[in-house]
């Protein structure tokens, strides 16, 4: 399982040689995400020299897409926009990238092994399927996704589809105003390479070059887009279904054992109402653009509330403990309604039941029931398939700290 990697610029990794079997020539990389269970990466390399390989078999299913410079696949040269798919198990022609290239490649369900062969007409193995896919995409025409919402203005080239596990690649553009104003959480796992143009998103601003690294179910959201629109490489291992939340709320605290004012113990608490409380997070351009996409999404007649940006209005953490209170005194039979008339300055043994306060939905009811039984029951944001009908998970709200050292503190609106 990849770790949750959460808006990192890339030059705030470290270069590495390049991991590229059986090539010639130099080359370095960035290691944006490594899963070191079963091998697979998403990486940045820089090609110093020309570099090449002959034909050959990758042990995982293989992609490479260039940035800048220009790779010959086969004997065809494709500059900027080049891809290249190569299944895992099926003979590739040999490939080439000139000095000055710069690509994204990733490999997926195994390491960086790469067996040579004397040809494509190589043997597959047993258990290969799929076929190598080279397009030149910036010869593709931008198609509008299929289901509008929250507003108009997303496009998208699909590069791969497995047609077995759902698993895609495809690059989406959006256009300037082009705004999601809920958090959503997918079945699967999402990530993301900024190509051209920003975005902001409740973890900070996406520029060229930011990357991120999702499990299932990790919530985000809050998307605004700015003049000029953004372009990203996303890559999902499964169908990508979005499912909303709005207005979310999260209510955190402790008690301080040796941190409190003089060394000494504190009871602290705090929620994400708390974050845009002194200064808004979001301009009034992202506000209106908010406002849009929630009258959009109800001229279409989808479900959607008010919304009410962090920082204003009540805190809904405090009403929703508030309820607790109520629920918690009503239960025990104490307080305001309650039914209990003996005194409490004496010792009782009499018992009560144990206290529970109704939050809504219980978020177990929401899960498959089998879903925690299989090789994956202990990676809790491991993707799983997903049908209409079965049950939707709730998100996991994400609590990694998200700074740069290249452009200082991100923003953390919406947990």
């Amino acid at each position: 399982m990849r770790s949750h990697v959460e808006l990192i610029q890339e030059q705030d990794y470290v270069w590495h040689a390049a991991e590229l079997t059986g090539g010639e020539g130099r080359a370095s990389e960035r290691r944006l995400s490594v899963d070191e269970e079963d091998g697979s990466s998403s990486l940045r390399i820089d090609f110093h020299t020309d570099w090449g390989r002959g034909p050959g078999i990758h042990h995982a299913n293989t992609e490479y897409h260039v940035i800048e410079g220009s790779m010959t696949y086969g004997g065809r040269r494709i500059g900027k926009g080049g891809y290249v798919y190569a299944p895992r198990g099926v003979p590739a022609d040999a490939i080439t990238f000139s000095a000055g290239t710069r690509i994204l490649h990733y490999r997926e369900y195994g390491d960086a092994g790469f067996d040579p062969v004397d040809s494509v007409r190589a043997p597959a193995w047993p258990d290969a399927r799929e076929e190598v896919i080279v397009i030149d995409t910036e010869a593709m025409k931008w198609d509008a996704v299929p289901v509008d919402g929250p507003m108009p203005g997303l496009f998208i080239k699909y590069l791969h589809i497995d047609p077995l596990t759902g698993f895609y690649t495809r690059l989406v553009h959006s256009q300037e105003g082009w705004t999601e104003h809920r958090l959503a959480h997918h079945p699967c796992y999402e990530e993301a390479y900024t190509l051209q143009g920003h975005m902001d998103g409740n973890f900070g601003r996406m520029g060229v070059g930011s990357y991120f690294f999702r499990p299932a179910r990790i919530k985000h959201g809050h998307f605004t887009t700015p003049e000029g629109g953004t372009t990203w490489l996303l890559r999902s291992d499964g169908e990508l279904i979005n499912w909303y939340t709005q207005n979310e709320w999260i209510r955190w605290g402790g008690e301080a054992v040796n941190y409190g004012p003089g060394g000494g113990p504190m009871r602290w608490s705090m929620s994400s109402h708390d974050i845009g409380r002194d200064a808004p997070l979001r301009s009034d351009r992202d506000r209106a653009d908010f406002q849009a996409s929630v009258d959009f999404q109800r001229r279409q007649g989808g479900p959607d509330i008010d919304l009410v940006p962090h920082g204003t209005g009540v805190d809904k953490s405090l009403i929703a403990l508030a309820k607790a209170l109520d629920i918690t005194n009503l239960q025990s039979g104490h307080g305001p309604g309650g039914s209990s008339e003996h005194d409490h300055d004496h010792d009782h043994d009499h018992d009560h039941e144990p206290v529970t306060a109704d939050w809504g939905a219980d978020p177990r009811a929401l899960e498959h029931p089998t879903e925690r039984t299989d090789e994956h029951r202990h990676n809790v944001g491991k993707g799983r398939p997903w049908k209409e009908g079965q049950p939707i998970p709730v998100p996991i709200p994400s609590t990694l700290p998200v700074r740069s050292r290249s452009i200082g503190r991100w923003s953390g609106e919406g947990m």
